[in-house]
């Protein structure tokens, strides 16, 4: 029982990563439907924010709170000029944002090795995140490191945060208006430019304080965005297209599913057992797990 929690809390601690790195694309790709292939990137910005705050502020645990606002803020004004300069002239076109955002993915990779090299650096944890708490007694204890339990609380943060936003304040509201039907929106007075605006700010903010957890699980590179991006994909394509909750289920789904296929096997026959469970899942219900409900004047 105790190795069935520890196995359960490890899938829920890797579905937190999944929800905070797919919480962003959520919005830019699942509302708006634009394929940002630059989305890591902005995911890598926010790491390396904790990275250059280190220096000056000294302490890993203020640098490290201190860099949540900070790269929400970085990667969010990333994102808006991207919108601004390239994204604005190609929307309903999403092969070509996809391949535009490839190509702003590579410069940026190329960027951050010239600024900070080309290997992986290793960020400083808090001594508030190092320990765990031990649950349960005997040879094989149920322990909860600080560090999984902080990302959990952030990703929960985060989804609570877009919740209100989207259904409680008037941006929000202007959103799902554009989502549910663009050109009615448009003529109703809703300023959908600056709506798109502020949507791509918002989901590249969030890929700012995804890039602040992931400082707690490993190093950071330069190419850490690339190593990420299918994930965040693969949880907004399996919970729906532009759903919120849908992608809240697939990402704790999923890594839950990772924890148990890898409890007994290797690293990468689990990545391959979850790739056929999706493949499958998706050949049954192509849609995802919940529909976007738009109304259409057809």
């Amino acid at each position: 029982m105790t190795v069935l929690l520890n196995q359960s809390f490890t899938g829920i601690s890797i579905g937190a990563v999944l929800l905070l790195i797919a919480l962003g694309l959520s919005l830019t790709f699942g509302q708006m439907g634009v394929i940002n292939m630059a989305h890591g990137e902005f995911i890598m910005a926010g790491a390396y924010t904790v990275y250059l705050l280190q220096g000056p502020l000294g302490s890993p645990g203020l640098s490290l709170l201190a860099a949540l606002p900070v790269a929400f803020l970085v990667a969010g004004a990333m994102g808006a000029l991207l919108e601004w300069l390239l994204i604005r002239r190609l929307y309903a076109r999403p092969l070509d944002t996809l391949l535009v955002t490839w190509g702003v993915s590579l410069l940026l990779q190329q960027l951050a090795r010239d600024l900070f090299g080309a290997p992986n650096v290793q960020t400083e944890a808090p001594g508030w995140l190092t320990g765990r708490v031990t649950l349960a007694g005997g040879d094989d204890p149920l322990t909860l490191p600080y560090s999984r339990l902080f990302i959990l609380g952030l990703a929960v943060a985060a989804v609570a945060a877009v919740t209100l936003t989207l259904r409680r304040t008037p941006l929000g509201r202007r959103i799902r208006a554009v989502v549910q039907h663009r050109e009615l929106a448009e003529a109703s007075g809703v300023p959908t430019a600056r709506v798109d605006r502020m949507t791509f700010f918002l989901g590249s903010g969030l890929a700012g304080i995804a890039g602040v957890a992931l400082t707690l699980t490993g190093p950071i590179g330069p190419a850490m965005g690339t190593n990420v991006i299918i994930d965040a994909f693969l949880v907004i394509v399996v919970g729906g297209i532009g759903q919120l909750r849908g992608a809240v289920v697939a990402a704790f789904a999923l890594g839950v599913l990772q924890s148990v296929a890898e409890y007994g096997t290797t690293v990468s026959l689990a990545r391959v057992t979850v790739l056929v469970a999706i493949v499958a899942f998706l050949q049954w219900r192509p849609q995802g797990i919940y529909t976007l409900r738009t109304r259409s004047l057809a």
